[in-house]
């Protein structure tokens, strides 16, 4: 818990992680860099198309309409956070010469996503309407 408040601090100041060990290959920085972009591109995405859900299927019934809306934006908020997160933690990692920190996110994002897509699959081939 202390190491991810110490987490959430470095969200904020990210010139304090320059302070922790030996500058790595910006090569590697520039790639953590990148993946944390295309966090940020998934969640807004995923935010997207809750709004999409929310605007776009006036017919489908509003528990429905609502909790598949609100599914896909918690995963994008979600997204959002575990993106600056993983960011940190990778570039604390780098610095010290330690392996990447591994993570459980991804499959957990793809089976929200997944069970989302199946229940709209069976929205659309069921035609359900309110």
């Amino acid at each position: 818990m202390i190491d991810f408040m110490r987490n959430v601090r470095l969200w904020f100041a990210p010139q304090d992680v320059r302070q922790e060990g030996d500058t790595p290959d910006y090569r590697f920085s520039l790639a953590n860099e990148r993946t944390f972009l295309a966090w940020l591109r998934t969640a807004l995405a995923l935010i997207g198309g809750g709004f999409a859900v929310d605007q776009f299927l006036p017919d489908l019934r509003w528990g429905w309409r609502v909790g598949l809306a609100l599914a896909l934006l918690a995963a994008g908020v979600l997204c959002a956070l575990r993106a600056v997160n993983h960011w940190v933690r990778c570039e604390r990692a780098m610095r010290r010469g330690e392996d990447l920190p591994v993570s459980r996110f991804p499959v957990l994002l793809s089976l929200v996503v997944a069970v989302v897509a199946v229940v709209m699959v069976v929205v659309v081939l069921a035609g359900w309407n309110g």
